[in-house]
Order: structure tokens, then sequence, then C-alpha cells
């Protein structure tokens, strides 16, 4: 049990910094995702997939 919650934890950091590193770089264009609790329980669970959906939103939806 602790195993899991260590490992949760860890996807949850994870997925935290790959949104603000992808938010630095992608900057100066502008499209910048959020980071919020949505996108980072999206992220941790789904993974770079999710991440590659969340960019297709906001460029459609922009």
């Amino acid at each position: 049990m602790l195993k899991f919650i260590f490992k949760t934890i860890k996807r949850i950091v994870i997925s935290s910094f790959l949104l603000y590193s992808y938010n630095i770089l992608i900057q100066p264009i502008g499209l910048i995702i959020p980071i919020n609790i949505f996108t980072v329980l999206a992220l941790s669970i789904f993974g770079v997939p999710a991440l590659l959906g969340l960019i297709l939103i906001l460029v459609i939806v922009y």
C-alpha cells in the first residue's frame, strides 16, 4: 500500500514538472496549459498522450 502511495506521488510530481517545462518552452507562442488539479491528474493517469491531447484541444479551441 505504501509503495502505491509513493508511486502515485511520484507520478504527480513528474507530471507537474512536465507541464511546467512545457509552459516554459512554449511561452513565446502563447499556447500555455494551466497547471491545475485536472491537468495534473490527467497527466498522472494517462501520461504523455494526455499532454498531446491537451495541446490538441488548446490548438482547436484557439
